[in-house]
């Protein structure tokens, strides 16, 4: 059983630190990740996850934080980014800039671009090892996953709720769509036996066979779309009411047996499949 309170070693570079906030979207709970080159004396923390004192506190105390960085917006990875910020002084950096920090005052921030936003492509160096930024949407807009290519053989890859360590996730439409989603995939795909760290479900081998497994989800799911909505609209050809297959209607058939605390979810991603098929989620 993982001890929230102490990092579990899950690669050469990274622990992991496990959010007292499990729940249906968050499965056990976020898991934030501490990374350094072994025996380094400061660590980059990735995702603060919820605002839970403890598991910031525990964060805090793993050594000096160097840098926090984001993959995404949602709140179980960004609410204690403040108090983190408060405990450390560590710059905080994310691809939107509304949670991004400078280094406080008396913070050894590393580099130049320490607060500022992520770049795709740049090359992060700080607490002994290197981190490459890829910008990976699709789950949302502004998701971000982190390469240690020198963390195992193969590397390992950050990948926060991009890909998971058990099922699938959501795209958070309109912001994150299936067109960016599956371009990402086939990225991912490329990154062979890479260690996958997720945000949730613990971790996982070979970031290029699961990006494909996931790929190939996605288009199971966007041909099952595709008969629901033949299947609906056909049904009530010439009759009075709506032509167009709705989300609602898509899901009933498509997500007939989701469990209903993640019917919200379902519909997302409905939402999202729909879109792609109509050629309407392009940015």
């Amino acid at each position: 059983m993982v001890d929230p309170s102490q990092p579990t070693p899950v690669s050469a570079f990274a622990s992991m630190l496990l959010a007292p906030n499990p729940g249906p979207m968050t499965l056990d709970g976020t898991q934030s990740y501490a990374v350094r080159f072994p025996g380094h004396d400061s660590v980059v923390v990735v995702d603060p996850g919820p605002a839970d004192d403890a598991h910031l506190t525990a964060l805090a105390a793993l050594g000096e934080v160097a840098l926090v960085l984001i993959t995404h917006r949602h709140p179980d990875h960004t609410a204690g980014i403040d108090r983190l910020h408060e405990l450390t002084g560590a710059p905080v950096r994310a691809a939107a800039a509304e949670f991004c920090r400078p280094a406080a005052t008396g913070h050894r921030a590393h580099g130049t671009d320490a607060g500022r936003a992520l770049r795709h492509g740049e090359v992060i160096e700080a607490a002994g090892v290197q981190i490459k930024v890829l910008a990976t949407p699709g789950h949302t807009s502004d998701s971000m996953s982190f390469f240690l290519p020198d963390d195992g053989a193969h590397g390992a890859m950050i990948t926060g709720d991009t890909i998971l360590g058990r099922g699938t996730t959501i795209l958070d439409f309109p912001d994150g769509t299936l067109g960016d989603y599956l371009e990402t995939l086939e990225t991912l795909s490329g990154f062979g036996d890479a260690k996958v760290l997720p945000a949730h479900g613990g971790t996982l081998p070979s970031l290029g066979s699961i990006a494909r497994a996931y790929r190939a989800h996605r288009e199971e799911r966007i041909a099952q779309v595709r008969a629901a909505v033949e299947l609906i609209e056909g049904g009530r050809a010439g009759a009075e009411g709506p032509a167009a297959a709705t989300v609602a209607e898509v899901a009933d058939v498509v997500y007939a047996d989701v469990d209903p605390s993640v019917r919200s979810a379902a519909e997302h991603s409905v939402a999202a499949q729909l879109a792609y098929l109509h050629g309407e989620d392009h940015r």
